[in-house]
């Protein structure tokens, strides 16, 4: 009888469709989420008035004239736009805009000029993402190699757009671009990871886990670094700020309006602002790993996160999701492969770790510093949650993911 149900499962498994190939995904093997070729620097000639104001944006910042500067900038029609990076470059640039018009005065604004939010929301529309600043224009598209011919690390690499510049507001952004990069091998291993299940291979399905947990372990070490140059004062005074959102903020309860954007009607749009839950790697390793989070208000919060990533990333995480779980074949295997289950926990022990000064940085970044007005809440994530209970959450529910 066990006989025929192992074959039951081997051949439900078989029958799951498994990732073959990155690119439909806009995953590169080398570089994982972020983009193949090197964000462009610079939009057509035609933009020059964009590029010009992104040049000076941390100047207009601390002079307090970028509003009336955007606030006289003409709504420009986007079809030239035409290459996926032109895109990109024009949601950049776009997002620092809105946000900087939000954020950058002593009070915060409850509307957006037509000049930036028109065409703001044609590149949005046109890549599949909210009108709002998200983790794929901070980090993904946001940078350079002083070298382009070295490695894309930590040491040779830096932002293409600030809000007000500084060595903590490049640091905190280029961690996540260097963690991005390090990931690769751990993205790449999953769909052989889960072709390795739905033909019963464990050994091959062994390797695949130490490679995950591997680039897992080079990231953590990287995520380790963030207070050598990124000061939890001045993270919280001076690059907080500006990466908040407008739903679910104290101070803007109403959200924002887009001026001169016909599909909004003049009616106030509430979009959350920058978090790392954006980032598509997590989401992509606990839908690997079968990590599961109990059905509660934060669930419904990780899934609305997926609408702010890249569409090809999101599906990337949904075509994870309809693979052979791999969990379960490890589980079912431990006994008479422990390596395999160890294989295993190392890697959930990685991200438990990730997920764990995730939350010492949040308390100490963030949680701790004191609070001077309703702008910039010590209680309230850029992305509009209680953070702090919702990252405790999700380390303890990693955790308890070890197979004994």
């Amino acid at each position: 009888m066990r006989y025929h149900e192992g074959m039951t499962t081997q051949r439900v498994r078989s029958q799951q469709t498994t990732i073959s190939a990155l690119g439909p995904f806009c995953v590169d093997p080398h570089r994982g989420f972020l983009p193949s070729s090197d964000p462009l620097d610079r939009l057509p000639s035609a933009f020059a008035g964009w590029e010009e104001i992104a040049r000076d944006l941390p100047k207009l910042l601390v002079a307090d004239t970028l509003r009336s500067v955007l606030e006289r900038l003409p709504a420009v029609q986007i079809p030239s736009l035409s290459e996926p990076a032109q895109l990109e470059r024009a949601m950049l640039l776009l997002s620092y805009f809105g946000h900087a018009y939000v954020w950058g005065s002593e009070q915060p604004a409850i509307r957006i000029p037509a000049g930036v939010a028109a065409p703001w929301y044609a590149v949005a529309h046109r890549l599949g993402r909210p009108p709002v600043l998200s983790y794929a224009s901070y980090a993904l598209h946001n940078w350079r190699r002083l070298d382009p011919t070295g490695p894309l690390a930590l040491g040779n690499v830096v932002l293409l757009q600030n809000f007000l510049a500084g060595i903590d507001e490049e640091w905190f952004i280029l961690v996540h671009v260097d963690i991005e990069a390090k990931m690769a091998p751990a993205l790449a291993a999953i769909g052989p990871a889960q072709q390795a299940v739905a033909e019963d291979r464990g050994p091959a399905l062994e390797r695949h886990l130490v490679t995950i947990a591997s680039a897992l372990e080079r990231a953590y070490t990287t995520l380790l670094r963030m207070p050598e140059r990124c000061d939890p004062y001045i993270y919280y005074r001076r690059v907080r700020p500006y990466i908040h959102g407008w739903k679910n903020h104290p101070a803007l309860p109403h959200g924002v309006v887009y001026e001169g954007v016909e599909a909004y009607a003049g009616a106030p749009q509430k979009f959350r602002g920058e978090t790392g839950a954006q980032s598509s790697i997590i989401p992509s390793l606990d839908a690997a790993l079968g990590i599961m989070h109990k059905d509660d208000p934060l669930r419904p919060y990780l899934m609305e996160m997926r609408a702010y990533m890249p569409p090809a990333h999101r599906a990337f995480i949904a075509a994870i999701e309809q693979g052979p779980s791999i969990r379960q074949y490890v589980t079912e295997h431990r006994n008479e492969h422990p390596a395999l289950r160890d294989a295993y926990n190392a890697c959930v022990h990685w991200i438990a770790l990730f997920r764990s000064t995730h939350l010492e940085y949040a308390g100490r970044y963030i949680h701790s510093q004191s609070q001077h007005d309703v702008d910039n809440p010590t209680n309230v994530g850029t992305g509009g949650t209680p953070f702090m209970p919702y990252l405790k959450k999700h380390r303890d529910e990693t955790v308890a993911h070890q197979i004994p």
